[in-house]
């Protein structure tokens, strides 16, 4: 099968994200370029070593992986050990990785694939703060028209915010490389709390990996038993929401999500609200749709198709 889609995916692993980067790596409509690497869930140097864990993982050391900016434009770096624990990627004993980090800065990277790519044919997966892909718009402005479409995880409306009461984890990392984003012009499908909080790991679905009986099903039900423990205490539920694989499903499987172009701003200056994603879901500004927003997903189909695809690596 010839790959529906030339992907590069921007990352912060993170639990979440290693299964992200799973999905695509076992999925043979996907591309994966590279993988760019970024400060968020825990700082750059274990985001950066722990893409290439699960490259490695998914017997795929041949990805190109990238180390990209260590902190926020404009802020001081906020990460997530609370969730993710003090690698990001606990709960699953993974050696160091033995593959080399690329020595081109990842900003550099994206540049140059999208110069050097036929115009509108790689789309960024941007599964963590946006810095790298903010950086790159914001030296190279040339690339914004030649990238076929982003395709992100964060924010949120219907569900407010995870880190604070107002804002989605990656968003009030960098909010100003997100309003970068969000004025750029590029097609950009958002997967926001409201759709990924319908992904629940329950335990019948958590057990379903783990009965895989591969060295990544184990390691997958490792990384949720442990990932999940917060949102369960948080929210109260029988599991944690799956957040960044849903952007890898919605390439595979859009029909299995459903949503609204719809207008979405950032709000820098809020004493409250800052990396707030002010979403005009009902439509009642005059300001142009910039976004498709998803609200709803199929989590039983995700879940099937998820534990489909894992099912093909080692």
């Amino acid at each position: 099968m010839s790959p529906e889609h030339r992907i590069i995916i921007d990352t912060d692993p993170g639990q979440d994200d290693a299964l992200a980067i799973l999905l695509a790596l076992a999925s043979p409509e996907i591309e994966l370029l590279g993988i760019t690497a970024v400060a968020g869930n825990v700082p750059l140097p274990l985001t950066a070593r722990n893409a290439r864990v699960v490259c490695e993982l998914a017997g795929s050391p041949d990805v190109p992986v990238f180390a990209g900016c260590d902190r926020p434009m404009k802020r001081p770096l906020v990460t997530a050990e609370h969730v993710h624990g003090k690698t990001g990627l606990d709960g699953a004993d993974l050696p160091d990785p033995a593959m080399p980090l690329q020595p081109v800065h990842a900003v550099d990277f994206l540049i140059r694939t999208l110069r050097e790519q036929v115009a509108g044919s790689v789309t960024l997966v941007p599964i963590g703060p946006l810095t790298n892909i903010a950086t790159a718009l914001q030296r190279a402005p040339d690339i914004a028209p030649r990238a076929a479409r982003i395709v992100m995880m964060g924010g949120a409306y219907f569900e407010v915010g995870n880190i604070t009461p107002a804002a989605e984890f990656n968003i009030h990392v960098d909010p100003e490389a997100a309003e970068i984003v969000f004025s750029s012009g590029i097609p950009i499908t958002v997967v926001p709390l409201d759709a990924t909080h319908q992904a629940i790991t329950t335990r019948s679905r958590v057990d379903a990996f783990r009965a895989l009986g591969t060295a990544t099903g184990r390691a997958v039900a490792g990384w949720l038993d442990f990932f999940e423990r917060f949102d369960v205490e948080k929210y109260g539920a029988e599991g944690g929401p799956l957040h960044d694989p849903c952007t890898i499903a919605w390439l595979l499987r859009p029909g299995l999500f459903a949503g609204r172009e719809i207008n979405v701003e950032i709000e820098t200056e809020g004493r409250f609200t800052a990396g707030m994603t002010v979403a005009d879901w009902w439509g009642v500004t005059d300001r142009a749709p910039n976004a498709l927003f998803l609200r709803d997903v199929d989590a039983d189909g995700f879940f099937s198709l998820l534990t489909e695809r894992l099912a093909r690596l080692r």
